[in-house]
C-alpha cells in the first residue's frame, strides 16, 4: 500500500518550500519543519518532506544507495511529485541522501554553467544532529556578521568540499541540511571555516 503524502497538498507543500527558502536566504538558521508524512524506510519525514514540496516532473531525483534500493520509496517519491528517479546524479535537480557519511563528491553532481549557474543540483541530507550554537563559522550573503552551525554525521572531508563549492561560486550546488523536526541551508555563495 502506498503512504500518503501531505495531508493538505497546497498549504503543506507551501510550508515546507517557505522554511527551505528562509534557511537559503539566512544560511545557518535552524528553521522548524513540522511534518506528519509516514514514508516508507528508509526515508525520513523530513527528506520526503523536502522532496515533496520541491521536486515535479521537470526536476529529477537522485537517490542514495540506502534509498534506491527500496522500491517503495522510489514508488513513493514517483506517485507523490511526478519527478523522474535518475541513476545520474549529473541529470538530477535535486539529490536526496539519507547517509550523508557517504555522500558522493559534490563535484558528481550538476553544478551549472557560468550561463545558467541555477542550473545546478541541490543536496538534501538526513543528519540527526543539527545546531547553530556551535560548530562552523559561517560568512556571506545574508549573514549578519557570522553564524554558526554544526551538523552530523557528514563525510570526513566536509569542510574541504565546502571550500571547494564556494570557490566555484556562481556554480555549485546547494546544501539543506534536515534533521528531526528541522532544517539548516548552506548555500554555495556561503564562506564555511574552523570548526
Amino acid at each position: 500500500m502506498l503512504a500518503r503524502g501531505f495531508a493538505d497538498p497546497v498549504h503543506d507543500a507551501q510550508g515546507v518550500f517557505r522554511a527551505v527558502m528562509d534557511a537559503l536566504a539566512r544560511p545557518g538558521t535552524i528553521q522548524p519543519l513540522a511534518t506528519d508524512l509516514d514514508p516508507p524506510a528508509p526515508l525520513d519525514p523530513e527528506l520526503a518532506a523536502v522532496a515533496l514540496a520541491l521536486a515535479d516532473g521537470d526536476a529529477p531525483l537522485w537517490l542514495d544507495a540506502a534509498l534506491a534500493r527500496s522500491p517503495a520509496v522510489a514508488g513513493f517519491l514517483r506517485f507523490h511529485t511526478g519527478a523522474r528517479i535518475t541513476e545520474n546524479p549529473a541529470e538530477a535537480a535535486f539529490a536526496l541522501v539519507s547517509d550523508p557519511a557517504a555522500c558522493p563528491e559534490f563535484g558528481m553532481f550538476a553544478q551549472g554553467t557560468p550561463a545558467y549557474p541555477d542550473r545546478s543540483a541541490t543536496l538534501v541530507l538526513a543528519v540527526s544532529d543539527l545546531s547553530d550554537r556551535a560548530g562552523w563559522r559561517l560568512d556571506g550573503p545574508g549573514i549578519r556578521g557570522s553564524a554558526l552551525l554544526a551538523a552530523a554525521p557528514l563525510p570526513a572531508d566536509m569542510l574541504d568540499r565546502l571550500a571547494r563549492n564556494h570557490a566555484g561560486f556562481p556554480q555549485g550546488i546547494d546544501l539543506i541540511l534536515a534533521a528531526a523536526g528541522r532544517l539548516a541551508a548552506l548555500p554555495r555563495s556561503t564562506r564555511v571555516t574552523g570548526g
